[in-house]
C-alpha cells in the first residue's frame, strides 16, 4: 500500500464536561450495562469503574473528562452534558464514523461566549452538545 493512501483520523481532545443539571457523574439511564457500549463506540469513552451501591452506575473517561451513567430513576430526556473539545470538526468526523445521525455544526452562544457546536442524542435519551470555543 502506498504511503498516504490511508488518511489518519485526527481525534479531538475532550477537555471539559459540564452537566445540564447537577452532576456529570450521575447521568440517568434505564440500564447502565446496555448504555455503556454506545458511549464507548460513539464517543470513544473507556470504562473506568462500575458499582452497584447506592444504585448501579458506571464511570467512563476520555482525555480530560469523566462522565457517570446511573440507574438513579432520573429522566434521561431532561439531562445530558456539554462537552468542550479542542477540534469540533474532528469530533464530528469521529462520531459520523459510527453512522449515527447527528446535527450539523452551527454557532451557539453560551453565557456570552460563541461556540461551534453540534448535538448528539443517545439511545437512552441523554442529549450531548459537543462544542469548540470560537475566537472573539
Amino acid at each position: 500500500m502506498e504511503l498516504g493512501a490511508c488518511k489518519a483520523l485526527t481525534k479531538a481532545i475532550y477537555k471539559r464536561a459540564a452537566p445540564y443539571k447537577k452532576d456529570a457523574l450521575n447521568l440517568p439511564v434505564a440500564d447502565v450495562d446496555a448504555a455503556v457500549p454506545f458511549y464507548e463506540r460513539t464517543f470513544g469513552f473507556r470504562l473506568v469503574s462500575k458499582s452497584d451501591a447506592p444504585h448501579k452506575r458506571a464511570i467512563l473517561a476520555r482525555d480530560e473528562i469523566q462522565i457517570g451513567l446511573a440507574e438513579n430513576g432520573g429522566d434521561p430526556s431532561q439531562e445530558g452534558c456539554f462537552f468542550e473539545v479542542d477540534d469540533v470538526e474532528s469530533a464530528l468526523a469521529e462520531i459520523k464514523l459510527t453512522k449515527l445521525n447527528v446535527s450539523e455544526p452551527d454557532m451557539q452562544s453560551i453565557n456570552g461566549q460563541t461556540f461551534k457546536a453540534f448535538f448528539v442524542v443517545a439511545p437512552d435519551g441523554l442529549c450531548f452538545m459537543i462544542a469548540q470555543p470560537q475566537p472573539e
